[in-house]
């Protein structure tokens, strides 16, 4: 109450302890004037005015500094130098020695039997059905003893010669079939042939074969490596994409590395095109049949066909993309039967690669008097005839896919 009482106001409210309440006189008729801004004290030296309190803070403050920090980045990563990379050929190495006597025939074969170090165990090699009949732990050899008729052996009869030949199979087995279900080789078949030269007079008496150690020969070091591969419109690299649209052409090569084994000619018996990765599923497009006739062309008037063959090894055909009517995923599934003999032999009538040209048959090396068969039945399949790792590996069935194909 003090305070107010020396300003001449009126009575205030009662305040809090230690607050008093100022307001200024209010005189009737005479206009009210905002009351300032807070302000400070001048200091020594401005002649007592009044100064900006922005100002005052400022000076307080000192000079206000541009904002330099940034949002930071990431770091950049380094770029790897071009890479000099050519894959390990796989080498064929000489782990089998077999000879032929009168009448039997002994194998050696060694534990590393694909020079890796890894090596096989007794139990997944056999010959012809038949297992080790010796083992040298030192030396690391496995040993097969067989009569010439025995151990799954077949018997050829040419005009001069006669020829014994039995299949060296490898499986392996999994490491483990729970913990470790994989395996660290390959399978493989090599075929041991025993050769007797046939010994005969020409007069009139009758014929007395006798017979003689020829050679011990064996035909393939390991089993052979077919490929069935996507190829760009150039037919020089493989091509880095499965993407096609409706009315390209899907470029293949099928070929067979042959090492060590005599020169080969590749086939491609059949191809069958599935909307899943299953060659028995439905819908399904069977558009090599009859041991090698392409008959897409002929079917729907397209321009798919064998490309001339260049190389025994190797062949090209090409196929007119398509998507199935029924059932139709926008993804095809490619499954062909690739099947290869010697380069040597002559070509017949199941082994073949016609294409429907111009109206007619013509057949990719020129076997076009084989091709007229396809029109009808070019012969029915015999047994399964030196093939995959039960046999020889001169023939196997190969997938691709998914191929996508847009509209």
């Amino acid at each position: 109450m003090g305070c107010c009482r020396r300003l001449g106001c009126l009575p205030a409210p009662p305040l809090s302890p230690g607050l008093c309440h100022l307001s200024p006189p209010f005189v009737p008729g005479m206009p009210q004037v905002p009351a300032r801004p807070p302000f400070a004290p001048s200091p020594q030296g401005t002649g007592g005015q009044l100064q900006d309190p922005g100002s005052v803070q400022q000076q307080l403050l000192g000079p206000v500094k541009e904002l330099t920090w940034k949002f930071p980045q990431m770091p950049v990563e380094p770029t790897s130098p071009p890479v000099q990379f050519q894959l390990r050929e796989p080498v064929s190495v000489s782990s089998v020695a077999a000879t032929c006597d009168e009448n039997m025939v002994h194998v050696q074969v060694k534990k590393d039997l694909f020079g890796s170090g890894e090596l096989i165990q007794a139990s997944d090699i056999s010959l012809g059905g038949c297992g080790v009949t010796g083992e040298d732990s030192v030396a690391q050899l496995l040993y097969f003893q067989s009569y010439l008729q025995a151990c799954g052996s077949q018997v050829v009869m040419t005009n001069d010669s006669l020829v014994y030949s039995f299949s060296l199979t490898y499986i392996p087995r999994a490491i483990s079939d729970s913990s470790a279900p994989i395996v660290r080789t390959s399978g493989a078949v090599i075929r041991i042939e025993c050769h007797y030269l046939r010994l005969h007079n020409v007069s009139s008496n009758a014929l007395q074969p006798a017979w003689v150690p020829y050679a011990a020969t064996k035909t393939a070091e390991e089993l052979l490596v077919f490929s069935l591969k996507l190829m760009t419109d150039d037919w020089k690299f493989e091509r880095p994409s499965n993407v096609y649209y409706m009315g390209d052409l899907i470029h293949f090569e099928a070929s067979v590395k042959q090492y060590n084994h005599v020169p080969l000619r590749v086939f491609v018996d059949t191809c069958v095109v599935t909307a899943v990765p299953d060659a028995a599923a439905a819908p399904s497009y069977l558009f090599i049949q009859n041991h090698g006739c392409l008959v897409d062309s002929k079917l729907t008037g397209s321009s798919s066909r064998f490309l001339p063959r260049t190389q025994d090894f190797k062949l090209q055909f090409q196929l007119e993309a398509f998507r199935f009517q029924q059932g139709d995923t926008g993804s095809l599934f490619i499954t062909c039967l690739l099947k290869a003999t010697a380069a040597a032999s002559p070509t017949d009538a199941e082994h073949k690669a016609c294409s429907f040209v111009g109206h007619k048959w013509a057949g990719a090396g020129g076997e076009d008097q084989l091709c007229s068969c396809c029109d009808g039945s070019c012969g029915s399949r015999k047994a399964r005839e030196l093939t995959s790792v039960s046999d020889s590996g001169w023939e196997k069935e190969i997938s691709l896919g998914p191929l996508f194909i847009r509209g």
